[in-house]
């Protein structure tokens, strides 16, 4: 059967991605039985969501050095971009380039994700434990749900330009004081907001529908991408308003975070990771 260079490329990157090596079972899922079946999914309310961010915070509490530590690592990646972007004419690039982190938080929230899992199977726990998802026996599906992720993040970098020189381009501007009168003051900036929202809000949801359950669901059983991901979607479609809810709620908090300087993130990021992971118990009990 002839392929598109997209799905030839597609399939290529899922064997791959299914044979990257791997601990054994017994090892990282230890007295437990090898689930492969699909779970049924719970139907859930706001309560749930109170729930999650109650355990999530209390995760934190337990590892509160552990986890500030390792998550000093996303406000220093995210003001090294900053000043790339702007100090190289890429300006109109800085607030996606931010508000895009959001596009890759499932992935950031991997080793938070674990953290948890092992908490709550009475295992001990550091911020060394964050990196034993690279011994998962779903690492290869792992990888390759993050690199989806990183090309949406890529893909809304493209969209955000285009938005960008159809309103405001092409030339750059000539400085940030110029670029903010421009944005907020002529009739092209406010197109360029509107627009720039909008498609954000389609890449979130995408997002969103993607990866709420999978990220979670592959590190606690041995399910491929295509399974995993079709329970996400599902999840979503089961419970659209409480998980709209929890998208505004990752939002809000993403938005606290930046300030002042992103620094906020050292705590809202573990949180709502450790609190991923107690949503997904709630969508998918064990």
């Amino acid at each position: 059967m002839i392929q598109m260079p997209i799905g030839w490329s597609w399939d290529r990157l899922r064997v791959a991605a299914h044979t990257i090596g791997s601990s054994r079972d017994e090892e990282y899922w230890p007295g437990q039985v090898r689930r492969r079946a699909v779970p049924a999914l719970r139907r859930i309310g706001l309560s749930d969501l109170t729930y999650a961010l109650r355990r999530g915070l209390e995760d934190f509490q337990a590892n509160r050095t552990d986890v500030i530590f390792l998550c000093l690592l996303y406000p220093a990646a995210g003001l090294v971009l900053w000043g790339l972007a702007s100090g190289y004419g890429l300006l109109p690039l800085v607030f996606p380039l931010a508000s895009g982190f959001a596009l890759l938080g499932p992935v950031a929230g991997l080793g938070l994700y674990e953290m948890s899992r092992r908490r709550e199977r009475g295992l001990e726990t550091s911020w060394l434990d964050a990196f034993r998802v690279l011994r998962s026996p779903s690492i290869g599906a792992i990888t390759l749900l993050g690199l989806t992720l990183a090309v949406l993040y890529l893909l809304w970098l493209f969209a955000a330009d285009v938005i960008y020189l159809s309103t405001l381009g092409p030339n750059p501007p000539q400085s940030a004081g110029a670029f903010l009168r421009a944005v907020f003051t002529t009739g092209e900036g406010w197109i360029m907001i509107v627009a720039g929202v909008a498609t954000g809000f389609v890449f979130a949801v995408v997002v969103l529908a993607i990866s709420v359950v999978s990220f979670p669901l592959l590190l606690d059983r041995d399910l491929s991408v295509d399974a995993a991901v079709s329970v996400s979607i599902r999840s979503v479609q089961a419970n659209p308003g409480p998980l709209a809810v929890w998208g505004l709620i990752v939002t809000a908090g993403l938005v606290i975070g930046t300030l002042p300087f992103l620094l906020g993130l050292v705590i809202v990021l573990p949180v709502l990771g450790h609190a991923t992971w107690h949503l997904y118990r709630r969508l998918i009990p064990d």
